[in-house]
This record gives structure tokens, sequence and C-alpha cells, in this order.
């Protein structure tokens, strides 16, 4: 059984164990999402996810309008063409309508087994090195990524997308596969911390063109969907686990396989102690703005069982362990479970998988479209979801 005490005693063991999976340079954590590779506006990743658009102005900034201004106004909406009309309407029904958290969670009559410290939905998704549109290879990856989306966990599923409650966290995986035994343990972090959907757009899914003077024009892939799923992160006393059910695609294709996924799979979490300094491969320019509280939770300890609000700050490393058993170990039921009405941890991811096979299948009618429509952007801006190589 891998315990925090044995994290702590290899610290530095997550590069041997990484070594079957050869790297590049470029696959070290980076310290930004959105580049912008112009020796002027370098970014690092604080700068670029604590950017606050400039607020909309209010009545009393914007312009007055004259009378003459009014009646123009008013003549050119009478003379618009009725094609044109129809035509706009059109296009108000196929642009993703903002929706209110309440339409798919609602709240769950049964209690909830207290080792689910959380639960929500979560999606997979890789992005190609750059100038790689349509990965041929594991080798044309740059990184894969967890996008986490929480929800209450004494909530079910309705149908219906979820809506933007401004929770999203993406967590970047920079060895691309997914830790299968208790041999690999990878460094991965949070790159983004609640999130909203334009931030997702913006910052995560997007592609992006940009030009350097040593290379000239550059162009980063968007983020290709590769499954999408529930998760929950629960306690088994000494450790935490962070296991989950996909949901899409039905049927795993070459692209899940090679990449680590699973119908059902598993991972330890251990949070890492930025008071101490990691291997020099996975350093972030700046770590966790962790509050004193949680600080000082560490002690003296380099790793600590992962708590999900841990991953609600920007550069939180977190250690994720493979586990080979599958989600069992994971979703043991607790002795304090036993003693209540809730249900095991077992078959209450079995419950929440199965209300959001309903919901999604009702979304549309592929799994990309599905997956895109629940992050309320168009999915045909972006890359299908990808079973093959």
């Amino acid at each position: 059984m891998t315990t925090t005490e044995d994290l702590a005693k290899g610290q530095n063991e997550p590069a041997a164990a990484g070594s079957k999976h050869t790297t590049e340079r470029d696959d070290a954590p980076e310290a930004k999402r959105v580049k912008k590779l112009d020796e002027k506006e370098q970014k690092t990743i604080e700068e670029t996810l604590g950017k606050v658009s400039e607020p909309s102005k209010t009545k009393a900034e914007a312009p007055l309008k004259t009378e003459e201004s009014k009646e123009m106004e008013g003549k050119k909406e009478t003379q618009e063409p009725e094609e044109t009309k129809q035509t706009q309407a059109d296009k108000a029904k196929e642009e993703p309508q903002p929706t209110d958290l309440a339409t798919a969670v609602e709240p769950r009559e049964e209690s909830v087994p207290s080792s689910i410290l959380e639960k929500g939905i979560i999606y997979f998704f890789i992005r190609g090195r750059v100038g790689i549109d349509d990965p041929s290879s594991v080798d044309d990856i740059a990184r894969s990524y967890m996008l986490l989306r929480p929800i209450p966990t004494d909530a079910k599923l309705g149908s219906g997308p979820i809506g933007d409650a401004g929770n999203s966290r993406v967590c970047a995986v920079p060895k691309k596969v997914l830790p299968q035994s208790g041999k690999d343990r990878w460094i991965s972090f949070v790159e983004m911390a609640g999130a909203s959907f334009q931030e997702l757009k913006d910052q995560f899914l997007s592609s992006t063109d940009y030009t350097t003077k040593t290379a000239g024009d550059r162009h980063t892939p968007a983020a290709t969907p590769i499954g999408e799923g529930v998760y929950a992160i629960t306690t088994t006393g000494r450790e935490s686990h962070l296991a989950y059910i996909l949901t899409l695609p039905e049927e795993l294709g070459e692209v899940q396989k090679k990449m680590g996924l699973k119908e059902k799979g598993s991972f330890i979490l251990s949070t890492k102690n930025p008071a101490y300094p990691g291997p020099a491969y996975a350093r972030l320019p700046k770590g966790p703005e962790y509050s004193k509280e949680i600080q000082e939770e560490f002690h003296s300890l380099r790793w600590l069982p992962t708590q999900p609000k841990h991953l609600d700050f920007v550069n939180t490393q977190f250690l994720l362990v493979g586990e080979s058993s599958g989600i069992d170990k994971a979703l043991e039921t607790q002795e304090e479970d036993g003693k209540t009405e809730a249900e095991d941890p077992a078959k209450e991811m079995e419950k929440l998988e199965d209300e959001d096979a309903r919901r999604m299948k009702d979304l549309s009618s592929d799994d990309a479209s599905r997956i895109f429509a629940d992050l309320q952007v168009h999915a045909k801006d972006y890359p299908k979801l990808q079973t093959t190589f």
C-alpha cells in the first residue's frame, strides 16, 4: 500500500518512474497557458490567469443618444429586411445559451458517504505540440489535461447542461499518459482554478497563434477531448484518491487506451508542500498562494493527502500515482459510512454516472458536440473527440 509517508520518502522518485515514457524538454510543466512569446509581451501563468477583463461601461458612462440618433435607429430597424431578421433569429438559436446551475444539479434525498470529499464531472483533453493540430501518436502530444467541475456532494444530475458555476479547474499532466500502477508517479499541477466558461474558452480550449523573433509565426493547437465522465475525490484514511467512471466515449478507442484511460480508474493524490523545492524538471516559477491555515496543515511534511481545497489554487502541485486495482480501493466503504444509511461510495458513483449518461445523451447527437455543449461553446470551432491516431 502506498502511503503519504512512502511518498514523502520518495519525493524525487517521479523522475525515475516516468523514464519509461520518454518526454522531451518542452514536456516539463510550463508557466503559462495562453502563449504570448513576443519578448515585449511575455506573461507568467499568474499574470495570465489573474487578468480580469475590463468592466463593461455602465449606463452612466455610455454616450447619450440624441433624438436624431434615436430616430435614425428606429428607421434602420424598420427597414431591416425580413430575411436578415430570420437569419439573426436562427443564429440566436444556435448560440449556447447561459444556463443556471440548477438546470442539471438537483438535491438528492439520500445521504452521501462521508468518504466522498468531492464529486463532479471530469473531462480529459490532450493538446498537440506546436503546429500539430491532429496528433498521430503520443509523441505528437504536448501534454494531457483533466478538467474538473465540482457539484455539491449531496446533489444528483437531472437533464441539460450543468451551467457555469465559475468553479472549473484545469489540471495539467506533463507526462502526457496517465499513470497505470504504483510505480508511475507523475507530478502534475493546477493550471487554472475557479475558472468560468469564458476563461476556459479564452485560456484553455482555443488555439493560439503568435509570433516569435526567432521562429516566426507559431500555432498552438486547440484542446482535443478524449473522454468525459464523473469523478469523486475520496479519503480512505491515510490516503486520498481520485476515482472516475467514463461516460464518453462508450467504447474505449486506440487513443484512450494509449493515454491510459479506463472505463473505471483511480489515482492516489498527494499535495506537495510548497515550502520544499520539487525536482528541477517540475519546478514552477511561483508556488500556490495558500492561506496561512492550509500552509500550517503541512507542518514539516513534504506531502499531504490531497484535499479538494488544495486544487482551488493555481500552481498547486500534486502527485498522481496510478492504481492498477481500478476503483475498488478508492471507493471502499469506510467504517463511518457503515454506521449510517448512506449508500456505499461505489453505488453512489455508479448512480452518478447513470445520471450523467442520460444527461449527456440529450445534449447533442455526437460525443464532441455533447462535451462542448456542456461547456457552452460551439463544437464546430473545436476538434472532434479523438479515438484513433
